[in-house]
């Protein structure tokens, strides 16, 4: 073994690294913490001195020391469609700025796993909680608040008031829609709508149903079909719909993947879109100016709805006293190939 080889019977320490390279045990501190006022030689000497000494800083279990994790939680519903994914893309860039990491859970709709993500909020895995259209009970938010947790609701609202969230028009947003298309002459417009335990589904619906009444067009309960936001339930309901006497001229899905089973199952049953039936979604995910036709929709600012989930959370990292807000922006509605004035102008 040569002079400058040792061997090392216990890990290495922080004082291990600063001896082998020559600093003090604050350099080596503020080069783990990537701090800014260290020369690069010396940085790089002190990272050549804990490679050689196998020295890993465990930045868990220092930053859990100092009673934050600087990791923040997000639980979405899954991974599946381009409306999350834009959602994430917000939050991803948002909490980059921050100098936060984001740890990532998957519900599938199971409320039977919310004890799970109590166990990681107690063992202090995270310091907060992004929750996008969450399906969980009352109770879990409950425990959230008994434990002083920070948390924001994305696309969902808490009633109670008690809940930092952020969501948008929803109900503007399908008003507008149905407007639209009764503008174009259509009267028997069928609608899909999301799950329903959901306010901003609810909301759409809503906005839909009053669209037609301030419009003097007669509501048909047998036109409005329950979807739960997946692609397949859209196909299903649209066929549901065309199977209808008289069939609707046009349709409404509450979000985008919705629509886009509504022209599977159009094109299936040999109709043309939107010569034969006109649709519109809602959420204007990356998909729905790529298919074909262009689907018409009601767009929501789902990366905004990210970036201000974050900043909401940190609102309250930074103070854990201030007071629940919502903030809701604002949909636009998006005017592409999917729609067309209907053929029979005297549809009733």
């Amino acid at each position: 073994m040569s002079d400058n080889e040792a061997i090392y019977t216990t890990a290495a320490t922080i004082y291990d690294v600063a001896r082998e390279a020559g600093v003090s045990d604050a350099t080596v501190s503020r080069v783990f913490n990537n701090k800014h006022n260290v020369k690069t030689t010396t940085r790089e000497r002190v990272l050549q001195a804990a490679e050689k000494l196998g020295y890993v800083a465990n930045v868990q279990a220092r930053n859990l020391a100092r009673g934050k994790s600087n990791m923040i939680g997000l639980l979405v519903p899954g991974l599946d469609n381009g409306y999350i994914g834009e959602i994430i893309r917000g939050i991803d860039q948002e909490l980059a700025y921050a100098d936060y990491e984001l740890m990532l859970y998957t519900t599938h709709r199971k409320g039977t796993t919310e004890s799970a993500y109590l166990q990681y909020v107690a063992n202090g895995f995270v310091d907060g909680l992004l929750l996008v259209v969450p399906l969980l009970s009352i109770t879990f938010l409950e425990a959230l608040g008994t434990l002083n947790y920070a948390y924001v609701l994305i696309d969902e609202v808490d009633h109670s008031g008690n809940s930092f969230s952020v969501a948008s028009t929803n109900w503007q947003g399908a008003y507008d829609a149905t407007t639209y298309l009764i503008q174009l002459g259509h009267r028997q417009i069928g609608f899909i709508t999301g799950m329903l335990e959901l306010n901003s589904a609810k909301e759409r619906l809503n906005g839909h149903l009053a669209a037609l009444r301030d419009n003097d067009v007669t509501v048909r309960q047998d036109l409005i079909v329950d979807g739960d936001f997946v692609q397949a339930s859209g196909f299903e309901q649209s066929l549901r719909l065309l199977d209808l006497e008289p069939r609707p001229t046009a349709i409404v899905a509450s979000n985008d993947m919705m629509a886009l089973g509504a022209l599977d199952a159009i094109r299936e049953r040999g109709l043309q879109i939107p010569h034969d039936i006109s649709v519109i979604g809602f959420d204007d995910i990356p998909q729905a100016s790529t298919t074909h036709p262009k689907l018409s929709t009601v767009r929501q600012p789902l990366e905004q709805m990210g970036r201000v989930g974050v900043q909401l959370l940190l609102e309250q990292l930074e103070a854990s006293e201030r007071q629940p807000r919502r903030v809701t922006l604002t949909t636009q509605l998006v005017v592409r190939d999917s729609c067309q004035p209907v053929n029979n102008v005297g549809d009733t």
